[in-house]
C-alpha cells in the first residue's frame, strides 16, 4: 500500500493544480453573476419567521432589529426574560408585528426542542435560524481549573447544535436558512481563549460539513466578526476559575489597542449578507487579510501574538503586564478606538454575573 501513497503524494498536487487552472475561471464568473443576482434580489422577509439565541444583547439584540424593520415575525431566545420583553418591545416599535419571547439555556436539549416546538405551533413555520448565544473564556490554559473549559463549549459548540438539530426539518420544509454568529477566533489563534477559540473553530466545521449534508434544501451563512462592541467587549468572560465575570483589566487585556466594530453595524452586516444568501461574513473586512498570514505566514502570527499577549513587560510604574495592556495605557488609545458604551461599565452589567447571554 505504501507505494499508492507515494504515487498519490507525486500526481496529486500537479494534478490539483491543472485542475484549479480549469475549473476557477467558469467558478469566478458563476459567483460574479451570484453576487449581482443577490445584491439586486434579496430575500424579502416581510411576514416570515425568525427565531434568534442570545437575542437580550449585543449582536443578538441588534439583529432582532434588524428583522424587525424589515417586517420579520420573531421568536426571541435567552436566559434573561425581562432583558428580551425590552428588546420585543423595541422590536414591535420598529415594525415587527408578532414578537414572543422564551427564557431557555441553549445548553440544555430539552430546552432547545422546546423553544423550537413553541416557535412551530405559534407561528407554524420557521425561515431563519439564527444561532447567536455564546460566551467567550480569558485566561492562559496551563493556569485554568478545568472547569472553565466545558462551560465555554457547551455555550459556543453545543449552544448551535441543540437549536440546529431540532430546527433542521422545519427548515428544510420552508427552504430556510441557518445564520451563525461565529468568530475570526475560529480561524485567528488568539492567545488566553484556546477553548473559545476551540468551540468557534468546530461551529465553523460543523456547518461546513452540514452544508455538504443537505445541500440546497437549506441555507447557511457563517458570520465571523472580529472585536464587536458587546457584553464581552465590557469584559464579561468565563475566568481562569469557571466563573462568569466582568472585569474590564481582563478585557483590556485581551482587546487591547485593537480597534471595535460598533454592534448595529455588524448585526446589520450579518443580515444583509443572510439575505442575500451568503456564505460567509467577516466583519469588519480586514480581518481577511489576518487570515492569509494565518495560511502563508503562521510563524509570525504566532510570534507577534506571543509577544503582545503572554510576554510580560515592564510597565514605567515597575507594572508586569502583556504589551496589549502596557500599550493601551500608554497611549489612551481606548478613547479612540472603543465605542463610548464599553469605555466604562455600565451599572446594568453586575461586576460578577452568572447569565452567559
Amino acid at each position: 500500500m505504501d507505494w499508492i501513497q507515494l504515487m498519490l503524494n507525486l500526481m496529486l498536487p500537479p494534478m490539483a493544480v491543472v485542475f484549479l487552472s480549469v475549473v476557477l475561471p467558469p467558478l469566478a464568473l458563476m459567483r460574479m453573476l451570484s453576487w449581482s443576482y443577490h445584491l439586486i434580489f434579496r430575500e424579502n422577509m416581510r411576514g416570515k419567521t425568525v427565531l434568534i439565541t442570545g437575542a437580550s444583547s449585543g449582536i443578538g439584540e441588534q439583529m432582532a432589529y434588524c428583522y424587525a424593520k424589515k417586517g420579520a415575525n420573531l421568536m426571541l431566545v435567552a436566559r434573561r426574560e425581562d432583558r428580551l420583553k425590552a428588546v420585543a418591545d423595541k422590536s414591535r416599535s420598529l415594525g415587527a408585528k408578532n414578537v414572543h419571547v422564551i427564557a431557555a439555556d441553549v445548553t440544555k436539549e430539552e430546552d432547545c426542542k422546546r423553544f423550537i416546538d413553541e416557535t412551530i405551533n405559534l407561528y407554524g413555520c420557521l425561515d431563519h435560524l439564527v444561532n447567536n448565544a455564546a460566551v467567550a473564556g480569558s485566561f492562559l490554559f496551563e493556569d485554568a481549573n478545568t472547569s472553565a473549559f466545558p462551560h465555554v463549549m457547551d455555550v459556543t459548540f453545543w449552544g448551535n447544535v441543540y437549536p440546529t438539530y431540532y430546527a433542521l426539518p422545519h427548515l428544510k420544509l420552508s427552504s430556510g436558512r441557518i445564520v451563525v454568529t461565529a468568530s475570526v477566533a475560529g480561524w485567528l489563534p488568539m492567545p488566553r481563549m484556546s477553548i473559545y477559540n476551540a468551540g468557534k473553530a468546530a461551529v465553523i466545521n460543523f456547518y461546513d460539513s452540514l452544508r455538504a449534508e443537505v445541500g440546497s434544501s437549506v441555507g447557511i451563512t457563517v458570520a465571523t466578526p472580529g472585536w464587536i462592541e458587546s457584553e464581552m467587549t465590557l469584559g464579561k468572560f468565563v475566568t481562569k476559575r469557571g466563573e462568569v465575570e466582568v472585569d474590564q483589566e481582563i478585557r483590556d487585556v485581551q482587546l487591547g489597542p485593537s480597534p471595535a466594530l460598533n454592534t448595529e453595524d455588524c448585526a446589520k452586516a450579518i443580515v444583509e449578507g443572510a439575505r442575500r444568501g451568503k456564505r460567509y461574513v467577516t466583519i469588519p473586512m480586514w480581518y481577511n487579510v489576518l487570515f492569509l498570514y494565518r495560511i502563508l505566514a503562521p510563524e509570525l502570527l504566532q510570534w507577534v501574538f506571543y509577544i503582545f499577549y503572554v510576554k510580560k513587560t515592564s510597565t514605567p510604574r515597575g507594572k508586569q503586564q502583556p504589551l496589549t495592556k502596557a500599550v493601551l495605557d500608554a497611549t489612551g488609545a481606548k478613547k479612540l478606538l472603543y465605542p463610548s458604551s464599553i469605555q466604562s461599565q455600565p451599572q446594568s452589567l453586575s461586576p460578577r454575573s452568572t447569565k452567559a447571554d
